[in-house]
């Protein structure tokens, strides 16, 4: 590894570190909650645990726009503010229209609506490569830093029947040994649709925000470019 790729990843690591941990602490908070029965609006221990208010997802927006404005800071911007804008909201747009698709494919077969999912997250995410690289590698550390633990949490869990919504089986989910379970429900998911959409969260929050922040720069300066939006 070169000294400048040691120092972006030395950088990136710095970066992620508060925001992984805070995700670390509210995963095991939530945990500790649904083992002893706390109230389900907060820690809902039905599977997929949806509407649960303590839980790491809505991290994901706040820390967006965190990153973002640190990579403007650092100098990090994207190649063109109009195509990751642009991006940015059409990833939006893809997942949160075609997560409800995915009946259509539990219809036909549980495990295939599962692949559906998964590959609606990647897909998403990979689309904001084209738009602000940076970020997206930025929210991708994050993204494994934060749901790594979940997925060592989901195994013991899966592994104990411990009764939380890490362990959970979705009505309609087929048998099978715990292993098998978890790989379909817990490490898979983990590392496509829950990154995957940690991307594409952070980036239509932190993409739109970093744009305002360049908009409030002195009139004077964006005048001498000849623009007030950023390209």
């Amino acid at each position: 590894m070169n000294p400048s790729a040691a120092g972006k990843f030395s950088s990136a690591l710095r970066l992620i570190l508060v925001p992984a941990l805070i995700s670390l602490i509210v995963t095991l908070w939530r945990l500790t909650g649904e083992l002893l029965h706390w109230s389900a609006r907060f820690y809902n221990p039905e599977a997929g645990g949806m509407g649960a208010i303590v839980g790491i997802t809505w991290l994901a927006p706040v820390f967006g726009i965190y990153f973002a404005f640190e990579l403007v800071k650092a100098g990090q911007k994207p190649p063109n503010w109009r195509k990751a804008l642009g991006l940015a909201i059409l990833g939006g747009v893809v997942l949160i229209l075609g997560a409800p698709l995915q009946t259509i494919f539990l219809e036909r077969s549980f495990l295939s609506g599962l692949v559906y999912i998964w590959l609606l997250g990647l897909v998403a995410a990979g689309m904001q490569l084209f738009g602000w690289p940076q970020l997206v590698k930025t929210l991708l550390a994050y993204g494994l830093a934060a749901r790594l633990p979940i997925i060592l949490i989901m195994a013991l869990a899966m592994r104990g029947g411990w009764g939380t919504h890490y362990d959970a089986k979705p009505p309609g989910f087929p048998e099978m040994d715990w292993l098998s379970a978890f790989l379909w429900l817990g490490f898979f998911p983990q590392l496509t649709f829950w990154v995957g959409s940690t991307i594409v969260m952070g980036a239509l929050c932190g993409v739109p925000a970093a744009v305002l922040l360049h908009r409030r720069k002195p009139r004077v300066e964006a005048g001498s470019r000849g623009a007030a939006f950023p390209t």
